[in-house]
């Protein structure tokens, strides 16, 4: 199969027929290559990971981890396919093949130097305009981690925490509190 070409637009049917050993996704039609992550991003993502998915056990969410495909459209057609570094879903009727058609409770990416502007500006407006109730950009080189909650009709409210804060009350699911100091490698 050749590579995706910049100047066509392409959807989910496509994505599906490229190789398995590579890891892509498609914004607004655009396809868009996955560098690998570097060690820091796997031991950041592993630790949430771990915290959230305990958390859901014999709970009807569920969190999964990249490589997942999430169709921001529910439809083979959708020209929205991400890879989010972690994805809480609640409507698990939406579980389909590769992955999630529809939208995600809430989205974890852990930002890295090919990632920051899309994953700060492009799926950050994605996000909040199809509706991502909320999005946590995490910062492992500064140890920060950046909460976007939806409050009201496409408007995201902001929280920071440090590594000092101790713990972040995740405000989608009340009782579940994640441990910041557990989260970056020393």
């Amino acid at each position: 199969m050749p590579l995706p070409q910049k100047d066509k637009k392409y959807t989910y049917k496509d994505y599906i027929t490229w190789p398995d050993d590579e890891r892509w996704e498609i914004i607004d039609g655009i396809p868009c290559m996955q560098a690998a992550p570097s060690w820091q991003h796997q031991a950041v993502l592993g630790e949430l990971y771990r915290q959230f998915s305990n958390y859901f056990v014999n709970k009807p969410c569920k969190a999964f981890s990249a490589p997942f495909d999430v169709c921001l459209e529910e439809s083979e057609d959708s020209q929205q396919v991400v890879q989010p570094d972690i994805t809480i879903v609640c409507d698990q009727s939406k579980l389909k093949g590769t992955g999630y058609f529809g939208i995600p409770s809430l989205i974890v990416e852990i930002i890295s130097p090919s990632t920051a502007k899309v994953d700060r500006i492009t799926k950050f407006n994605k996000y909040k305009n199809v509706g991502v109730k909320e999005y946590w950009i995490v910062e492992p080189t500064d140890k920060i981690i950046q909460v976007f909650t939806l409050l009201d009709n496409k408007k995201y409210e902001m929280e920071i925490y440090a590594e000092d804060d101790k713990t972040i009350d995740v405000y989608l699911f009340p009782g579940l509190q994640i441990d910041i100091t557990t989260i970056f490698p020393e």
